[in-house]
């Protein structure tokens, strides 16, 4: 994208002695300029997650061999105990459920979609996560954290209380190397700026679902929320994260 709006650039301005022109003739092409950059946000932006791109192949992922293996693998966090984990199908894409606790502590739910193709994009996963638990929601906050791989790095999980027959303190976000956003946008930056340098960023989609009192105060489950939604993050970076020879 940053080269084709370079070349746009280059083709409307060419050379220094264009700022010679009379004022208002720089200032339509300023606005023809900014015209052109919105229409290569708006072709490319839906190009790409609908995996119709025009000008060029995606690299590929390393990292996939070892994120396919996520749906059948019960992975370590330390401290808690795994009571089960599964693999079930959401929209036709493998999803592992692992429900884990330790003294104290009600079991939780650790639930991971992890990239299994190197064109695989993040798309509907809390829709398909909200549509089978058939949770209601009191709005939406945000909860930022790091890895302890990566300190320096950000994490930042949507955070909210839901509930159907029992409530609950849900973390949601796109974990990838050193980081992570909820938003599917926040990913799609991040990669476009590795394949800049001919590289991908791997992601695995992250829903914690923490039990809580029908009545309590969300605010009162931030700690072990962030917490736990730490550690996970790390797990996945350790674990997960691992390039292999693989497209």
């Amino acid at each position: 994208m940053i080269i084709l709006l370079n070349s746009l650039i280059t083709k409307i301005i060419p050379n220094k002695d264009m700022f010679k022109f009379k004022k208002g003739l720089f200032t339509s092409q300023i606005v023809i300029l900014g015209l052109l950059s919105l229409a290569i946000v708006f072709i490319a932006l839906p190009s790409y997650f609908t995996q119709k791109w025009s000008w060029s192949e995606l690299p590929g992922v390393p990292e996939v061999a070892q994120m396919r293996k996520v749906p059948d693998t019960q992975l370590n966090f330390p401290g808690w105990t795994t009571v089960t984990q599964k693999k079930l199908s959401l929209n036709n894409y493998p999803w592992s459920f692992q429900m884990i606790e330790k003294p104290g502590q009600d079991p939780i739910v650790i639930a991971l979609k992890a990239q299994k193709y190197y064109k695989d994009h993040p798309e509907v996963e809390w829709v398909d996560l909200e549509g089978v638990e058939r949770w209601k929601n009191d709005g939406y906050k945000t909860l930022k954290f790091s890895s302890e791989t990566q300190p320096n790095g950000s994490v930042t999980a949507r955070w909210f209380q839901a509930w159907n027959d029992k409530t609950y303190a849900v973390v949601q976000w796109y974990a990838w190397p050193g980081g992570g956003h909820y938003a599917p946008l926040q990913w799609f930056l991040a990669d476009q700026k590795a394949q800049l340098k001919d590289k991908r960023v791997p992601w695995v989609a992250v829903s914690i679902t923490i039990p809580m009192e029908a009545l309590g105060n969300l605010k009162d489950m931030e700690s072990l929320a962030k917490s736990l939604s730490q550690q996970v993050q790390t797990t996945l970076e350790k674990e997960v994260f691992v390039a292999q020879n693989s497209a």
